[in-house]
């Protein structure tokens, strides 16, 4: 048997926060979790999502620590245009939640633009560049 890949799993300090967020980028979060200790939600081909508040990580393995520093994990949200990135960072930052790298036409072919999820992890928001016309 070959393990596959089931579930990203993201420890989170404030769980309302960071389901609102999610919410913003499509997922499909039940409405009534925001006050549960442990989320799941289900994504296109089968894999899922969870979150997990920071004391329900302690009380699995109380040496949890919280880490520190940037670039612990980053998730990348494919979008359906370059209009819909622009959109959706301005829609995340005028929601209060930090940018990282405003939108711009990245040299790989990309509308690319990054902003920090309620625990400051990065977030890409991506879509193939459209063609020269």
């Amino acid at each position: 048997m070959t393990p596959r890949l089931d579930m990203i799993g993201l420890v989170v300090s404030d769980m309302a926060a960071s389901l609102a967020f999610y919410r913003r980028l499509g997922l499909d979060v039940p409405a009534d979790a925001d006050d549960q200790p442990h989320v799941e939600a289900a994504l296109p081909g089968g894999l899922r999502i969870g979150w997990d508040t920071e004391e329900t990580i302690r009380s699995i393995d109380p040496s949890w620590t919280r880490p520190t520093g940037d670039g612990r994990r980053e998730l990348a949200f494919l979008c359906d245009s370059p209009a819909e990135v622009d959109a959706l960072y301005a829609e995340l930052t005028g929601a209060g939640h930090p940018g990282h790298l405003k939108p711009w036409d990245a040299f790989w072919g990309q509308r690319y633009a990054v902003v920090l999820d309620p625990d400051g992890c990065g977030v890409s928001l991506f879509a193939p560049s459209e063609p020269a016309t």
